[in-house]
């Protein structure tokens, strides 16, 4: 529990640099609360979201990533609108990021190969399933065969999977924070869309 307030509380550029340190703790600690964030997507009158996991950010480009099969709906969103966001929280910091950008597809490409190479054993399974996410069935299922949901393949015979992996790539427009203070709440916006980054408080 937080009783002091933290060095960024009133300043501007040590917040937007504590909104990379979290997002970077969140790539690197598997059990940090930044490391699964919701995705939200939509188009006209169908919106949706989703835990994802992230998988990789570039603070030099301003973008993120996570990993998804090809075949999901959320990919067929995408394509139909390019835009969506992320929202992250993490209850021991008290901090809410919303960030809001441009999504790129990449598939069968260096990044998905390299994200590929990087897929762990058991996580590639996601991956291996005949039918697409989502899909409708007649008993209750994983989605793969028994041998495959008891990891009974190799790295090799995993490779099938690629065919439907893909990297789904936000390239950040903005991101809003939210500090949660019992002495006062912060909150700012950073426009990312602008060669040089605005960076402004907001009212909570």
């Amino acid at each position: 529990m937080q009783i002091k307030k933290p060095e960024y509380y009133n300043d501007l550029n040590k917040t937007y640099l504590k909104t990379w340190d979290l997002l970077k703790n969140g790539l690197l600690d598997r059990n940090a609360p930044f490391h699964i964030p919701v995705f939200i997507s939509g188009n006209q009158n169908i919106f949706d979201g989703r835990i994802v996991v992230l998988r990789g950010l570039d603070q030099k480009e301003k973008k993120i990533w996570f990993h998804t099969d090809i075949r999901s709906k959320k990919v067929k969103l995408i394509k139909k609108n390019p835009l969506a966001s992320l929202l992250f929280y993490d209850k021991s910091e008290k901090v809410q990021l919303r960030i809001f950008g441009s999504v790129k597809i990449s598939y069968k490409n260096n990044l998905t190969k390299t994200s590929w190479e990087k897929t762990a054993h058991m996580s590639r399974q996601c991956y291996l399933g005949d039918e697409e996410p989502g899909s409708d069935s007649s008993k209750p299922t994983s989605g793969l065969t028994d041998a495959i949901d008891n990891s009974e393949y190799s790295i090799e015979e995993s490779e099938i999977g690629y065919e439907n992996f893909c990297v789904i790539e936000i390239f950040i427009k903005s991101i809003e924070w939210l500090y949660l203070a019992a002495k006062g709440h912060r909150r700012a916006f950073f426009n990312l869309n602008k060669n040089e980054i605005e960076k402004k408080w907001l009212i909570p």
